[in-house]
């Protein structure tokens, strides 16, 4: 499961009347690790763009499988990604579990960007202890 929901957000989904906050609020508290990663990129991404890089990026090991999950399951979900970007002003691009960026939106389709999201990229990207990301 990816978030944990109360009932009171499954009554506001089914009246379609979920607020982008309440939404974001069940994902921090449901995907700490990944939450807490994406708003320490947001942090790190204006003193990086004033270095010249368009982006910032995540390049670790989650400390846990659990925490792994996290970020895989807040990246693959559309609408949690979504609500992110919304919510920092950026575009989050994801190539695994070890490598995340972040870029301003002015930058999406840039140089930096397009290098990013390339064919090439995935597969330098590519480690064999990452085989089960």
């Amino acid at each position: 499961m990816s978030l944990t929901v109360t009932p009171q957000l499954v009554e506001a989904a089914r009246a379609g009347e979920l607020a982008d906050d309440a939404f974001l609020d069940c994902v921090r508290t449901s995907l700490p690790f990944a939450y807490e990663l994406v708003e320490r990129l947001a942090a790190e991404l204006g003193p990086a763009r004033a270095a010249g890089s368009d982006f910032t990026a995540f390049d670790g090991t989650p400390p846990t499988d659990a925490e792994g999950g996290q970020l895989l399951r807040a990246m693959a979900s559309t609408s949690i990604r979504s609500a992110l970007e919304r919510h920092f002003g950026v575009a989050l691009v994801f190539q695994n579990c070890h490598r995340v960026g972040m870029f301003g939106l002015d930058a999406v389709g840039g140089e930096q960007y397009r290098q990013f999201i390339s064919r090439e990229a995935q597969v330098l990207n590519q480690k064999p202890e990452l085989i089960n990301c």
